[in-house]
């Protein structure tokens, strides 16, 4: 008499978890390394925003902190990922450096490109470790 066998060994169980842990180990990182990196878009988008809402303020009073700007901080991104601090910003007559900054997850996952800064010239900048190549 032959048994026949219908289901799965605990061997063949095993080794079915250890492939997936070890899938697990490799995706999980590497999915959560390209949410901070797309959230980056979001501190160059609010930047980028403001900047422009600036730009407006210049054309049509000749200085970029005119009373009359509607240009008001603190501004947070879409899904505040991102402030802009009142403290943070340095608006003058003709010159101004923003600077964006990392809230919650972002501030804690994101050590390469930490606050976001873009100047009235359109330099870009970047705090961290990474360069703004990198970041930008």
């Amino acid at each position: 008499m032959s048994a026949s066998s219908n289901g799965f060994t605990l061997i063949e169980l095993l080794v079915a978890v250890a492939i997936l842990a070890i899938v697990a180990a490799i995706a999980i990182p590497a999915y959560t390394n390209q949410v901070v990196k797309s959230n980056r878009a979001e501190a160059k988008t609010v930047l980028m925003q403001t900047a422009q809402a600036l730009e407006r303020c210049y054309t049509r009073y000749s200085a970029y902190d005119s009373a009359n700007c509607s240009v008001s901080f603190p501004i947070d991104s879409e899904t505040e990922k991102y402030s802009m601090p009142s403290a943070n910003q340095t608006i003058g007559t003709s010159t101004y450096t923003l600077t964006a900054v990392p809230q919650g997850a972002q501030f804690d996952r994101d050590k390469k490109c930490l606050n976001f800064t873009l100047t009235h010239n359109g330099t870009r900048g970047v705090s961290g470790s990474g360069t703004v190549d990198d970041c930008w």
